[in-house]
C-alpha cells in the first residue's frame, strides 16, 4: 500500500465463503491444496488484489465471535476519527481507563497502550511544534493486538473513559471524535444488538 493509501485509509473488502474469521496476512502467492484455506482481500479502488488473509478459528469465548466490539477495536476506531489529533493529558487518561477496563488490571503495564499514551502526552507538552507532536495514531494503531485482554464495550466502560477523560480536561469536556466517544459509540452499538 502506499503512503498515499495509507493516510486516506481505503477499506478492503474480504470475500469469504463462511463464517466469522480472524485475519493474518500472508504472502499473495499460495498453491491449490491451500486455495480452499484462504480469503481474497481486494482493496476498494480498482479492485486490485493486494494480498491474502488465512483463516484462524475464534474461541467460543472470544469477544469478536460474539460479534459485539471490543475496547480494543474501539481505540482503534479513534484513531480513523481522531488519528491527526496530537495525544493530550485527557487522552493518555482515557486511554488508561481504557485499558484498565479491558484487561482488568488495575494498573497500566509497561510498553501497552496507556504507558505509550502517557509518555505521548508528556513530549507534547514539551515540544512546540505542532509537527513534531506524537498523534493519536502513533498511539492507537494495533491497539487491540497490544492489549493482553479484551472485552465487548459496555455502557459502564464506556462512562468510565469519558469521566477519565473529562477529568483531565482542562474545560472539563471531551473531544467529540476521540476516544471517549469510539467506546462509547461501540457500546451503543453492542447494547443494540
Amino acid at each position: 500500500m502506499s503512503q498515499e493509501q495509507l493516510e486516506k485509509h481505503i477499506p478492503a473488502s474480504i470475500d469469504c465463503a463462511d463464517g466469522k474469521l480472524e485475519a493474518e496476512k500472508v504472502p499473495a502467492s499460495i498453491d491449490a491444496a491451500e486455495e480452499k484455506k484462504k480469503c481474497v482481500v481486494a482493496e476498494a479502488s480498482g479492485e486490485k488484489v493486494e494480498g491474502e488473509v488465512s483463516r484462524k478459528k475464534l474461541g467460543a469465548n472470544s469477544p469478536s465471535s460474539e460479534g459485539t466490539i471490543t475496547i480494543g477495536e474501539a481505540l482503534e476506531a479513534a484513531v480513523l476519527t481522531a488519528g491527526n489529533k496530537p495525544v493530550e493529558w485527557s487522552d493518555a487518561a482515557a486511554i488508561q481507563a481504557a485499558e484498565v477496563r479491558a484487561t482488568g488490571r488495575t494498573n497500566i503495564m509497561p510498553g501497552g497502550v496507556a504507558a505509550s499514551a502517557q509518555s505521548a502526552a508528556t513530549l507534547n507538552a514539551r515540544v512546540t511544534s505542532e509537527d513534531d507532536k506524537t498523534t493519536l495514531a502513533d498511539v492507537l494503531t494495533g491497539a487491540s493486538s497490544k492489549l493482553p485482554s479484551d472485552k465487548a464495550a459496555t455502557r459502564k466502560d464506556a462512562e468510565g473513559v469519558t469521566g477519565a477523560e473529562m477529568r483531565n480536561d482542562p474545560h472539563l469536556t471531551t473531544y467529540p471524535t476521540g476516544v471517549a466517544a469510539s467506546v462509547a459509540a461501540a457500546a451503543r452499538i453492542n447494547q443494540a444488538k
